[in-house]
């Protein structure tokens, strides 16, 4: 449980984080090289949008 106070935080972060690391961790053994960067480049493309607009 690390540093979390309690299990319900702990669930809370961590399907948060599933659902992100989803994003961003595309399945390599399925993409070509190219694909794979391509995958990566617009993941962080949209996590930049997103960032915008909790900030706004």
């Amino acid at each position: 449980m690390g540093r979390f106070k309690s299990p319900g935080q702990a669930q809370r972060f961590l399907g948060a984080h599933d659902q992100i690391n989803t994003v961003f961790r595309p399945r390599r053994y399925r993409l070509s090289a190219t694909s794979y960067r391509h995958a990566r480049t617009d993941a962080f493309d949209l996590w930049q949008i997103y960032a915008l607009e909790m900030t706004a």
